[in-house]
């Protein structure tokens, strides 16, 4: 991935909520290999293997730029205290209880995480006036649309788990914020993403695991779905050109992009990162046979409550705003996750 150097118009010092997951992780280190200011907040919770996360974070707490604190984002007196020593111009928020099926299990998790502690972001972006605030959404928010590749501006009301719908939520909120308090907002969409030290409750941490030891993979809907899957390091690289693609108020603004996201009242703009090359299931799981070098045992099943059949993001607003084009095919994505994953175990 290159590095570019950062605009000599900010301070560089990033609020990076949900450092020690996946993708939180991946964006610190890089911005950190930037000469950023990162302050790490995470909560550490047992959704997935907690040693996990240490392992991320203690990566991170290698670098001296990087400041770490643990605690939920819900806990309005610790980020006062983190914007008062620190004073971060640029807010990520990152950290969401993720997770599909999960949220038919334990839907509470979801209100506590996603609507109550983005809540509280929002708050304190009111409160702080952030340069820039970029939250994470996902393509889930997408739901029963059928009508691909999938457009920021398509109409997106019939989310298909409780997850999705509190991310749709997350979108709503945001943009009130952004309209009423003027906050300049970016959000994302992201599509499938998977890498090394990706989430072990995700397919591709759980096909390779049950391939290499000889055990069955589980694939749903007998295979038939197609998924938009997103390298790492393409994502990161993404949100990082993202963050000086500040969304201005209406009468502000001197270009105009074809099917721009951007809100009619607010600073707001939602846009979709993804590879933009989907992929079927099964092709995938033969990808993933190819670099293991081994066959799966594969138990079909069918589709599970709350999955959508395809994904397909439409980037045209991403690389408008960008230049951005992803870099990593599957092969190469996958060989990377396998090297990663076998060093690791």
């Amino acid at each position: 991935m290159n590095i570019k150097n950062w605009s000599d118009k900010i301070k560089n010092i990033a609020l990076i909520t949900g450092s020690s997951g996946f993708i939180g992780f991946h964006l610190a280190k890089f911005l950190l290999a930037c000469d950023w200011k990162i302050i790490g907040l995470d909560a550490m919770t047992d959704y997935y293997d907690v040693n996990f996360k240490n392992a991320r974070q203690k990566l991170l707490c290698q670098n001296p730029n990087f400041y770490n604190y643990k605690g939920l984002v819900q806990d309005e007196k610790l980020l006062n205290k983190i914007y008062s020593l620190h004073k971060p111009n640029i807010l990520i928020h990152l950290a969401a209880q993720a997770g599909v099926r999960y949220s038919i299990e334990n839907p509470i998790s979801y209100v506590e995480s996603n609507l109550i502690g983005t809540f509280q972001i929002l708050e304190m972006a009111r409160k702080y006036k952030p340069d820039h605030l970029l939250m994470a959404s996902t393509s889930s928010v997408y739901g029963s649309n059928k009508d691909m590749p999938l457009q920021e501006n398509q109409k997106c009301d019939t989310q298909m788990s409780f997850y999705a719908a509190t991310k749709k939520s997350n979108e709503v909120m945001a943009h009130s914020y952004s309209h009423v308090y003027d906050i300049p907002t970016t959000m994302f969409r992201f599509f499938t993403v998977y890498g090394p030290w990706g989430r072990p409750d995700m397919a591709l941490f759980k096909f390779t695991k049950n391939i290499l030891s000889g055990k069955p993979i589980e694939v749903y809907n007998k295979g038939n779905m197609v998924r938009d899957f997103t390298y790492i390091d393409d994502l990161v690289y993404a949100i990082f050109l993202l963050i000086t693609e500040v969304p201005k108020k209406a009468n502000k603004r001197k270009n105009i992009i074809k099917n721009d996201s951007i809100s009619d009242v607010a600073p707001f703009r939602i846009v979709n990162i993804g590879n933009s090359h989907p992929i079927n299931l099964l092709d995938y799981v033969k990808e993933l046979e190819k670099v293991l070098g081994k066959v799966a045992q594969k138990k079909f099943l069918s589709m599970q409550d709350g999955d959508v059949h395809k994904t397909h993001s439409n980037i045209d607003l991403l690389r408008a705003l960008t230049g951005f084009e992803s870099k990593t095919n599957m092969h190469e994505g996958l060989s990377q996750f396998v090297k990663w994953y076998k060093s690791y175990y």
